[in-house]
């Protein structure tokens, strides 16, 4: 049987190596992530050079004690509260079948043909696994679950052990009752929206919290900054704030192409830069198997049955993405030849980093660097 040998410059581990770089970088979130504990989205590639199922990350928490004077330090000496967790990875696949290919094409051929609608999969996915990231709670057993599939109780749980990093609405008591539906019905669409008022509140709170959140850097110099990933009614809300259109109108550049009055880009407030991911406004669905499993819209659940939106203040090492094995090409030919396919497979996980602050790891598991925030998210008329 004769073998088609592949073009020079395309063999598939160029190819492999492009196309998974393409995925991974190009995507909304592709400034947020990186190698080291200052990202967002702390990335990591242990288990491609060894067997395994998950990766561990790991955070050390601050110092405390210490003496002063003459006091002896021996004796008296710091405990380093160092902590982990564990993201699983599993595999992921996709594929398309051809027919009535010319015998002439080769393997290469067929992946670079099929390059567009996997590559746009495989980002698509990746994005998607961020957000449901984002929104899910421990259950139980510590592993996390979707928002969309997890129990009252186990939401309930979640926000009693994270009270110091969710804020429901514009006021720290409408979480009092550590029951998320009762802190969703108090939100309404006259102070609830967010607003730069709101935004400035939830990041007092979320230095405030213990154990820390974490800023990030994402710009020059010195600066700390956070990053709110926000829902499209939340940006809108926020962006028809009068604080922050004269912010824009009167603090930034008068620049058609930069200034965000005009190109809808994103806006910075206190030290948060917030950015609009358009997948977050989708309605939050049960189905596991629409794509309302991404959204951030909470429907009717607010007062008086207004919808609600998930919003996520986040700092650095928010969520953990794990590779065992990197996203690369397969082929397939059957039906006599005359059926080409054409796939991408990897395995990874992607999660949100908790760790607890009980005794173990696993007990009473708080946000790494997630502050959640819930804020009225009506559709526009």
């Amino acid at each position: 049987m004769a073998e088609t040998t592949a073009r020079s410059g395309l063999t598939p581990q160029q190819w492999d190596d492009q196309f998974f770089t393409e995925c991974v970088r190009e995507n909304r979130f592709k400034v947020y992530q990186g190698t080291d504990e200052n990202a967002i989205i702390h990335m990591k590639e242990d288990l491609t050079r060894k067997p395994g199922d998950r990766v561990t990350f790991a955070a050390v928490r601050a110092l405390g004690g210490g003496v002063t004077g003459n006091t002896v330090l021996e004796g008296n000496e710091a405990e380093l509260d160092s902590r982990s967790m564990a993201v699983r990875v599993a595999p992921l696949r996709n594929a398309v079948v051809m027919t009535e290919w010319d015998e002439q094409k080769s393997a290469i051929d067929l992946r670079m043909a099929a390059r567009p609608g996997l590559r746009n999969w495989a980002m698509e996915k990746y994005r998607e696994d961020i957000i449901s990231a984002l929104k899910s709670v421990p259950n139980a057993a510590g592993v996390m679950v979707g928002w969309d599939v997890a129990t009252a109780a186990e939401r309930n749980a979640w926000l009693v052990d994270n009270a110091d990093r969710v804020l429901f609405g514009a006021a720290v008591a409408n979480g009092v009752s550590n029951v998320v539906a009762t802190g969703l019905l108090t939100l309404d669409n006259t102070a609830d929206k967010l607003s730069a008022a709101t935004l400035s509140l939830a990041k007092r709170q979320a230095q405030a919290a213990r154990p820390r959140i974490k800023p990030m850097r994402t710009r020059k110099g010195d600066q700390e900054w956070f990053v709110l990933f926000a829902n499209p009614r939340s940006f809108r809300d926020f962006s028809l704030d009068p604080v922050i259109t004269q912010a824009n109108r009167d603090a930034r550049e008068r620049n058609v192409d930069t200034n965000p009055l005009f190109t809808g880009g994103e806006l910075v407030w206190d030290g948060v830069i917030v950015r609009e991911i358009p997948e977050m406004g989708l309605p939050l669905t049960a189905d596991a198997t629409t794509v309302g499993q991404t959204g951030g819209i909470l429907v009717g659940q607010g007062a008086g049955g207004i919808d609600v939106g998930f919003n996520f203040l986040v700092g650095a090492q928010a969520l953990g993405a794990a590779w065992a094995r990197r996203l690369k090409s397969t082929t397939d030919v059957r039906d006599y030849g005359f059926r080409h396919g054409v796939g991408v497979q990897e395995i990874r996980g992607i999660e949100k980093l908790m760790f607890g602050k009980g005794t173990t790891d696993t007990a009473d598991l708080v946000q790494n660097g997630v502050f959640t925030m819930f804020n009225a998210a009506v559709a526009d008329a």
